[in-house]
Parts: C-alpha cells; structure tokens; sequence
C-alpha cells in the first residue's frame, strides 16, 4: 500500500514507464537505474532523456547517462531539487504531479469517450491532439499492444477530445489530454472510460497552470512539484 509521501515517486515512475515505452516503439532501449529511467540516445520530441524516480538521483550521474550533444535534450526532475543550470540546463517549465482516487467525476460527460483499437486509428487521433496538423507519427501501433490505451471523443464523426491512459501496478497516468472545448467536461468524459477500464485503481500524471485548476475541480490533488529541464549547452 502507498501512502501519502510516496505518491509523487509513484507518479513519476508511472510516467518514466509509458516514456520508455514510447521509445520502444522508436527502437530506442531506456535504462532504469540509480534512481532514474534514462536513454543513452535521444528521445522522439517532446519526451525526456531522463525522468529523476528517487529525490536523491545524481545530476551528475544523470547527465552521464544521456546524450547531452544532441540538440533537444531534456530531464524530468521528477522532486524538483536537481540544480542542473551548471551543467549546461535551464528551466522548460514546472508542473504539479497530480492524484485522484478511483472513480468517475460526479459531473456528467457531455461526450462519450472510446478506446483507439485500430492502428488505422492513430494518425486521426495524433492530429487532433495536435491542434489539427498532420502528425509525425510520434505514436506507433506498437503501443496498442504494449498495454497503453488510447481514448478519444467523437463529434460528427471527427475526434473532438482525447487523452492517454498507461495503467501500472499501482495506479493509472493520464496524459496528453486536449479537448477542443471544455476542458473539465473533458476530464469528467475521460475519467468516467478510465474507471470503466480500471475501476480500482487511482490515477495519477501531471499538469501546471489552468490544465492544473480544471483537474483539481475534477477530484485531482497536487502531491509535489516536478521541474523539466533543457540542455542548451
């Protein structure tokens, strides 16, 4: 059973687990060790290089482990209490990781939400989230089989609203949730699939600024700060 203090290593490990496995599906082979998930090689973009698992992980072991000569490198400091600004780093942005117990919002949906189960599917559904430009196939079907679970909301036919869910031992991330309307409707349509699917376990991820207002009307508590860093050399 985790308690209170040990949420926010729980969140971060959940998260180092659907990074690394979206690198899998890049060919790219992350590390879990010394307090940290890594990859030697870069990661696809907008994933991290290195997610922190433990408060105490060293910046400087960390650096060690990434490939800081290539341009976009970054590191989730997942207690934000590394100082990596020495080491060539500054700040990308800070976030609150987030807890919610299990269970749908008492709010109503106003959409239905569905999982993504065809790989046909996927480059729909990475154009919505993308604001509406063709994606780049961050997201390949081998995550479909990896255990990741793609939800999306329809409206006359095109995907209005989506998220990410990556279920693990001890809760479920969500992640990359986008709606082009209200986003707490959204979180009350996606928590509502994800306690269908999961209805025991609680769920976890992260977010900052109004993303962070509109998941703590839905239920969500802040349990610690993270910090992402970005190599500029």
């Amino acid at each position: 059973m985790i308690n209170e203090n040990e949420w926010a290593g729980a969140a971060a490990r959940n998260n180092a687990e659907w990074c690394d496995a979206v690198c899998r599906t890049h060919g790219l082979r992350g590390e879990f060790g010394a307090g940290m998930w890594s990859s030697a090689r870069r990661t696809p973009p907008l994933y991290p290089d290195a997610v922190t698992l433990t408060p105490d992980a060293s910046a400087a072991g960390l650096v060690a482990r990434i490939d800081t000569a290539s341009p976009g490198c970054s590191v989730k400091d997942s207690f934000a209490c590394l100082d990596l600004e020495p080491l060539g780093f500054e700040v990308l942005f800070e976030a609150q990781w987030i807890r919610r117990e299990a269970g749908p919002t008492p709010i109503a949906a106003s959409l239905d939400w569905e999982q993504i189960k065809s790989p046909e599917s996927l480059p729909a559904w990475e154009t919505a989230w993308n604001d509406g430009e063709e994606g780049t196939g961050l997201f390949r079907p081998g995550l479909l089989s990896d255990g990741t679970t793609f939800l999306a909301a329809y409206a006359e036919g095109r995907i209005v609203a989506g998220a990410i869910a990556s279920p693990g031992a001890s809760a479920v991330g969500v992640s990359n949730l986008f709606t082009s309307a209200d986003e707490e409707s959204a979180w009350a349509g996606c928590l509502a699939e994800v306690a269908r699917l999961w209805p025991d376990l609680p769920v976890v991820g992260y977010e900052s600024g109004e993303s962070l207002d509109a998941a703590v009307a839905q239920g969500f508590t802040p349990i610690g700060p993270l910090r992402v860093w970005l190599h500029t050399g």
